[in-house]
């Protein structure tokens, strides 16, 4: 029996990459996953069916982080499912990188009310699933908002409310039980980052080279901190941020 038996869990952003692996994960521990999407219906029903497979508990379901009439239905198709919700995992998000003066007001609305509203949304939509003994709440993020690379203005600035957020949503949900934390990633290999044209060229190269282990990341490696953190193991654990970049930005 896993560690999150009887669990139910949400993760946002969830049909590809980080929030993928990251459910498939959240399910090999015990918990029944809700995976949402918003554009790829197909990568989440995979994602569903590989949780299946292995003998787990999954549905996907749409929504766009930003639209609260979506998330109102995220967390009504869950209660529909599995009558309440114990983890939350805001893993949904964008990001781009550009000089100052190509920063727009329609990339910065962009990957604010992706990046920053959007956990805010989904985090309120979700308290009134969560049982009277509480849970846990991951935000994931990006080292960006440490490490302040140039022209990374507007995904750090987006990332640092995230950060900030974390602590403060920490204090006001300790009381009913509810811990909150948050997971700052290094580069990883995912689809967008393939897509992007940035695998295997030299932004890869670059990024491992300045990280002490010598590599960038896999979507395996930033679940099982997140799986960490949601579970009884981190229980006395609340507005921590743990970097999981393989040593960037020591």
């Amino acid at each position: 029996m896993g560690k999150l038996a009887n669990q139910v869990a949400v993760v946002t952003g969830a049909s590809k990459g980080i929030g993928a692996a990251i459910a498939r994960l959240l399910a090999a521990e015990g918990a029944a996953v809700v995976v949402n999407y918003c554009s790829s219906k197909d990568g989440a029903q995979k994602v569903v069916a590989e949780i299946v497979e292995a003998g787990g508990s999954a549905i996907a379901v749409p929504a766009d982080v930003t639209n609260e009439r979506e998330i109102a239905n995220l967390f009504d198709e869950t209660k529909k499912a599995y009558g309440r919700i114990d983890i939350l995992i805001n893993n949904a998000g964008v990001y781009a990188f550009a000089p100052l003066e190509a920063v727009t007001a329609e990339e910065y609305h962009r990957q604010f009310d992706v990046n920053v509203l959007g956990v805010l949304l989904t985090t309120k939509a979700a308290l009134p699933l969560f049982p009277k003994i509480g849970g846990s709440i991951v935000n994931i993020g990006s080292v960006v908002s440490t490490l302040a690379p140039a022209a990374f203005t507007v995904s750090a600035g987006a990332k640092g409310a995230l950060d900030t957020i974390t602590k403060c949503l920490a204090k006001e949900l300790g009381p009913r039980g509810i811990r909150v934390n948050a997971i700052n990633p290094g580069v990883v290999i995912t689809e967008g980052l393939v897509a992007g044209g940035l695998a295997g060229g030299d932004f890869e190269r670059q990024a491992a080279a300045l990280t002490p282990l010598g590599r960038v990341g896999q979507p395996d490696d930033i679940a099982p901190p997140v799986v960490f953190l949601a579970s009884d193991d981190a229980r006395w654990i609340t507005g921590e941020t743990i970097i999981v970049s393989g040593g960037e930005g020591m």
